[in-house]
Order: C-alpha cells, then sequence, then structure tokens
C-alpha cells in the first residue's frame, strides 16, 4: 500500500470551530430578539439517505442553538405543491433559513422548487439569485459545499492567485458555483466534465483540483500533480470519495479525507448561512454582536 505523505485537511475541526462561533452567535440573536434562528428543512419522500443528512441537519442545528421546523411530503408531491410549501415558508416570519433536500424525485422540476425560496432565506445556496451574487462577487449566501471548500483553502492558507484550479463537475450547487468562487480567489480555472477529451491530462495540470463528479475512486493518484492540493468533495458508497485516496496523497501536499473533510464543512456553512439570515431578519448588525 502507498504512504500517505500528504497534509490531512481536517474538515472536523474546523467545522467544529465555526460551529462553535455560530452557537456564540445564535444566542446573542435570541437573546437580543427573543427568538432563537431557526432553520426550516423541507424533505419530498422517504430515500434513506436523504433522511440520514436532514435528521443530521436538525441534530447539528440544535447544538448550534438553531432551532428547526421539518416539512415531510410524500414522493407523490407535484412541482405546484411543493413550490407552495417552500413559499408558505418563504413568508413565514418565524423561519431563517430554508433547505430543500436534494435531490427531489425525478418528476418534480428541482429548478422551480429552488426559486420558490426567498433570496433572503436561500442559506443552501441554490437559488439563481445566490448564483448570480457568487458570479459577481457581491454580498449572498454561497453554494454551502463550494462555500466549505473556500474555507478549507482559507485555512490552511492556499494562496490561489495565478493557480491553476480544475473542478471535476459542473453541478449547478457544486462544481460551477466552486469554480466561480475560485476565480474571485483569482485562480485560472478549468471546468472538467463526462465530455471532457483526455481529463487526465487536464487533471495533471491543477495545482488545485476540485473532484465534484460522483463516481467512487474516479481519480487516480498517478494523474495528480507533485504538490497539488486535493478537495475531494465525493461521497459514495463504501465511505469512498472521488479520488483514490491512498495513491493521490502520495503525491498531494494537501489533501480532503472521505469522510471528514468536505462534508463537516458543507452543514457548518448552512448553520452560518442561517444564523446570518437570522441577523439580517432582525436588523442586526453581526459585526455589533
Amino acid at each position: 500500500m502507498t504512504t500517505a505523505t500528504a497534509q490531512l485537511m481536517d474538515g472536523t475541526a474546523l467545522a467544529r470551530r465555526i460551529s462553535e462561533q455560530t452557537a456564540a452567535l445564535a444566542a446573542k440573536i435570541t437573546e437580543r430578539t427573543g427568538a432563537a434562528p431557526c432553520l426550516a428543512t423541507v424533505l419530498v419522500g422517504e430515500d434513506p439517505a436523504s433522511v440520514t443528512y436532514v435528521r443530521m441537519k436538525q441534530n447539528r442545528c440544535a447544538k448550534a442553538g438553531i432551532t428547526s421546523r421539518h416539512v415531510e411530503l410524500p414522493a407523490s408531491t407535484t412541482t405546484e405543491e411543493l413550490v407552495a410549501a417552500l413559499t408558505e415558508l418563504s413568508e413565514d416570519p418565524e423561519i431563517s433559513g430554508i433547505l430543500l433536500q436534494h435531490p427531489v424525485p425525478h418528476h418534480i422540476d428541482e429548478r422551480a422548487a429552488f426559486e420558490a425560496i426567498a433570496p433572503g432565506k436561500d442559506v443552501d445556496g441554490v437559488t439563481m439569485h445566490s448564483f448570480a451574487a457568487m458570479g459577481f462577487g457581491l454580498p449572498g449566501f454561497v453554494s454551502c459545499t463550494p462555500g466549505g471548500i473556500m474555507r478549507l483553502l482559507e485555512a490552511y492558507d492556499v494562496d490561489l492567485t495565478g493557480k491553476h484550479a480544475v473542478v471535476v463537475g459542473r453541478s449547478a450547487i457544486l462544481g460551477k458555483p466552486a469554480g466561480m468562487l475560485l476565480l474571485e480567489r483569482n485562480a485560472t480555472v478549468t471546468y472538467c466534465h463526462s465530455r471532457t477529451v483526455d481529463l487526465p491530462s487536464i487533471v495533471r495540470q491543477a495545482d488545485v483540483l476540485v473532484a465534484a463528479v460522483g463516481k467512487a475512486e474516479f481519480i487516480r493518484g498517478e494523474d495528480i500533480k507533485p504538490g497539488a492540493v486535493v478537495l475531494d468533495a465525493g461521497y459514495n458508497e463504501g465511505n469512498v470519495g472521488d479520488v483514490h485516496f491512498e495513491s493521490a496523497a502520495a503525491r498531494a501536499s494537501l489533501i480532503t479525507p472521505v469522510p471528514g473533510g468536505v462534508g463537516p464543512m458543507t452543514i457548518a456553512v448552512l448553520l452560518e448561512q442561517t444564523v446570518q439570515a437570522a441577523a439580517a431578519q432582525a436588523g442586526l448588525d453581526l459585526a455589533e454582536l
């Protein structure tokens, strides 16, 4: 077995620190307003993985002093019914942020559902408004997994200026926004996807690699540039990411483990943005809390 030489980017420890800061702010908001920040989670159907994810997010909310309201809808729910439920939550003054657990059943227009979330409550960063804000470098809520990736890069002092960042994956809530956030930090960004010709040759050029393709151990160590920073945003059956960890760790300088890397950061950013939303809705300046 190849011996790992890369330094691990510990998402669990960083997420814990962010969550502690978030809990302190939530407590101050609760004291000032008389109401705790509240995250509404919406789940359509009973997909076991989604049920687990939602329960995990609710537990993390409780630890951070954030209340949660869970809305369960049957798998037969129509797009119109889901849009109505999300619109109602958007208009509810007791709700700070809204999370629609995705993916939703295939018959639902997911984009229409996302767009029913008010921009000020889009703490998962999934609406076109949030996407545009990320693209223009304006204030707003970032997609949580890309936001978590950027916080890891900051925590480990990775200077992105002039670096070649390669993003493997182009989903609207992971690959695309990750590339935009990297570009905003002065990286030169290449997007790769299922139709990219000779993908390994492009991956080998990456100073910073973001793997978000959704295929277990798809990227191998021999295609990692020596000294590269590797962020594995995949989570597949068998608790493995999109990168073959052992072989990649032998060549990278920094690498995220799976689990314990990007995953915990996603939830930490979600909770942080929920508290930010609550402060904004209450007219509070976080810097003064």
